[in-house]
């Protein structure tokens, strides 16, 4: 008898899709607004559809603490069994889609990343390899590979980068940049200059006025004061505008320090982490994440 006339087919009771999903998503994030994220809904929907599946199979599957979730024994057995069905749903609609005769690859990488390095590459990539399509996908959360959300990651730190192949790509630098206009030459100048703050939302240990102020040798610097902003695409526009000084990557603030908008008028320099390519080893086996990762190889020389 076929699968589809078995009696465990014509008795399959099963949760709501919705449900399994969410849970799904919610434990391999250990998080219900991250889940949210990758599923286009609010934190309130997906702790719904949970309560619903628990609701359903009258079992706790998640311990609710302050700033994350975790897996109940229950959870812990329903967790992997639906993880490796998904990804065999995946995996087989993948295989039953008809070839469209172009390959499309989906790159993460941080917001300013994005904005400062990637997009103004992205005519250099279309002209080398015209057969591929390239996705770029803005985050400022780190995006797990094996979800199928993206193909190929630029991730900022040292690592250890799990179960991905990482390359190094560029080292970051941290220094003063300001509008030519504000005329700075001297570290005295910075006593008359409004310092901008950026709370940095990626880096504990990030570059600041405070740590710059040090390796200068001005302890008389007032390195509390100043407008602050959340991010730091937003410092440099205050910048450009001549409206103050900002502690900014050197590499992110290329263009502008090219283009003549920003000036990075003295030292010192403060060295920052290392940006890596990284991608799982199956994926790297593939001609379009290797064209990916060429480009962005050559992005780094340039930068």
């Amino acid at each position: 008898m076929s699968e589809y006339g078995s009696s465990i087919a014509r008795h399959r009771r099963l949760p709501p899709l919705a449900a399994l999903r969410a849970f799904e998503a919610a434990a391999r994030h250990e998080s219900f607004r991250k889940a949210a994220d990758e599923l286009a809904v609010t934190p309130t929907a997906i702790s719904h559809q949970i309560r619903l599946l628990e609701a359903v199979l009258g079992l706790a599957l998640f311990v609710r603490q302050t700033r994350r979730v975790a897996l109940t024994d229950a959870g812990l057995r329903l967790y992997p069994t639906l993880r490796d069905g998904f990804d065999a749903f995946a995996r087989t609609i993948a295989d039953l889609r008809p070839p469209t005769g172009r390959s499309a690859v989906t790159l993460s990488a941080t917001t300013l990343f994005t904005a400062r390095v990637l997009l103004p590459a992205l005519g250099a990539f279309q002209a080398l390899y015209p057969g591929y399509d390239l996705r770029l996908h803005a985050s400022d959360e780190v995006v797990d590979l094996g979800t199928g959300v993206a193909d190929i990651a630029v991730r900022y730190g040292a690592g250890p980068f799990a179960g991905l192949v990482a390359e190094p790509l560029l080292a970051d630098r941290f220094g003063i940049v300001c509008s030519p206009r504000l005329g700075l030459s001297a570290p005295a100048d910075l006593h008359h200059t409004p310092l901008l703050h950026t709370e940095w939302k990626r880096r504990a240990g990030a570059p600041d006025w405070r740590q710059w102020a040090r390796l200068a040798g001005m302890d008389d610097l007032r390195v509390a004061e100043g407008p602050r902003f959340t991010d730091d695409g937003h410092a440099l526009q205050v910048a450009i505008a001549g409206h103050g000084a900002a502690i900014a990557s050197l590499v992110l603030a290329r263009a502008e320090i090219d283009a003549g908008l920003l000036v990075h008028p003295f030292g010192p320099v403060i060295d920052g982490a290392t940006y890596h390519v990284v991608a799982t080893p199956e994926a790297l086996a593939g001609a379009e994440i290797q064209a990916v990762r060429d480009w962005l190889k050559a992005i780094a020389v340039a930068a």
